[in-house]
């Protein structure tokens, strides 16, 4: 029985001589994790749109053939400026496509499809190609993406601000309690936040791009194009830890 009682304070010596060497052992005895987070909207200047054609007949008439679609509407891309890399095929089917080629041999009149994608640079040059369009063969035209083509620049630039926001954020918490702010220990990747939002929508962020910020003028195009597409949202977040000296 004796034996027992003298391994409890024998036990309890060993956690404290390991736990003296924790603290010994570790550099940064206080530390303080903040956040930092920055925000930018931007107008996008790639706007992806897929133009649905078909081949139709008019009452009494002949039908229209999917080769004189596609050269009317190749054409018509051409008089609206946009040259052909902005251009490519999305699909091409026709209606009911199981066995398609099989039954259109046996079915002459079996309307066939082809879907476009057109990369757009402003909504200006879209209303310029929908004016040019033929109403009978266009079934839909639709927005399918939009993005920015300056998107890796403004990535960049917007995690910057964001771990300047919480450098920034360290500072003035630490001199409310008396400390001062270290060096960083740890900074995690900033985690990206990509959406749709207006500006009255948003003000959380430390930091957001105005007029007097990061690319405002790439960003919001020369005020020349009226109405354009609703901004892009990016919103960056950043956890780091600095030392407390």
């Amino acid at each position: 029985m004796k034996k027992h009682l003298w391994l409890f304070p024998l036990f309890l010596f060993s956690v404290y001589i390991s736990f003296a060497q924790q603290v010994q052992n570790n550099p940064f005895p206080k530390t303080i994790t903040v956040t930092g987070s920055s925000e930018m909207e931007i107008i996008p200047d790639e706007i992806y749109v897929q133009v649905d054609l078909r081949e139709y007949k008019k009452r009494g008439g002949d039908k229209v053939d999917l080769e004189t679609i596609k050269t009317d509407f190749l054409n018509s891309c051409k008089e609206a400026g946009l040259p052909d890399s902005v251009i490519s095929i999305a699909s091409y089917e026709g209606i009911n496509s199981i066995n398609w080629w099989r039954k259109r041999k046996n079915e002459p009149d079996l309307f066939a499809t082809i879907s476009y994608q057109v990369k757009f640079s402003s909504s200006a040059k879209m209303d310029d190609l929908i004016r040019k369009l033929d109403d009978d063969a266009t079934s839909n035209f639709r927005i399918v993406r939009t993005w920015h083509s300056k998107m890796t620049e403004y990535r960049k630039q917007l995690k910057i601000a964001a771990v300047k926001a919480a450098k920034e954020k360290g500072i003035y918490l630490t001199e409310a309690v008396g400390e001062k702010l270290g060096q960083a220990i740890k900074i995690d990747e900033p985690a990206e936040d990509y959406q749709y939002q207006t500006s009255t929508q948003y003000k959380t962020s430390n930091y957001v791009a105005r007029k007097d910020g990061i690319g405002y003028g790439d960003v919001e195009g020369n005020g020349n194009e009226g109405i354009n597409f609703k901004k892009m949202r990016l919103r960056f977040t950043v956890t780091i830890i600095f030392a407390l000296q």
